[in-house]
């Protein structure tokens, strides 16, 4: 998997923003086609204060349109943005009702949901209601509360979000799962090996002093 620039917005408003993000989006798919990678995964993207959504969902629409690659792209759920494309669920699926006919995948962030308010314990029901899949989840815990805006990952079981809450959205997406959790190479071990057991079925176990219990 390959993921664009965290600065990519396709959906601005603005030219000087938008179609360098589009240019940008073509030469990372060039580059992923390159090492054949999986997909590339970037973020839905917002159109800011004063401009409707709406416009967003058209400027998405024509970026997919004259996108030239064979590597899959994955849409990503965004923490927050004013008017963005990718934070509620509710606007995925408007988002996703206006691509229908385009070729586009969808990767779930646990942070990003969770910092934009969503719940994670039904997130995977609500979303494949809405949208119809989910292709790829990166599994993130998060420093902050339910709701917060901000995208700040945390270690798995060391942040907010309950940890039966992270191991179910894997179970029930069943789709691969990727970690973009701080730390170095040991501490990213030991969140793999923290997923891999609990997923594998065993016992949430106890819950890290850090957790703080869903409102």
């Amino acid at each position: 998997y390959v993921h664009a620039p965290y600065l990519v917005n396709v959906a601005s408003p603005n030219n000087r923003i938008r179609i360098p993000s589009r240019r940008i989006l073509q030469e990372t798919c060039d580059a992923a086609a390159q090492i054949s990678a999986t997909a590339v995964i970037v973020h839905g993207g917002h159109t800011g204060d004063t401009t409707p959504r709406e416009e967003g969902i058209r400027h998405w629409r024509k970026a997919l349109q004259i996108l030239e690659t064979d590597v899959p792209v994955y849409i990503e759920n965004t923490a927050g943005g004013t008017n963005a494309m990718a934070r509620e669920f509710d606007h995925i699926g408007q988002l996703w009702e206006a691509l229908d006919g385009l070729s586009v995948g969808f990767c779930l962030d646990t942070c990003h949901a969770h910092a934009a308010g969503e719940e994670l314990h039904n997130a995977v029901e609500r979303l494949l209601s809405l949208i119809g899949r989910i292709d790829l989840v990166h599994v993130n815990d998060s420093k902050d509360p339910r709701g917060s805006g901000r995208d700040r990952h945390e270690r798995l079981g060391h942040g907010t979000i309950a940890p039966e809450d992270l191991t179910g959205v894997v179970r029930a997406a069943g789709a691969p799962a990727i970690i973009e959790t701080p730390g170095d190479a040991s501490d990213h071990a030991d969140d793999l090996r923290w997923l891999r057991r609990r997923v594998d079925g065993a016992a949430d176990g106890p819950r890290s002093p850090d957790y703080l219990p869903r409102r």
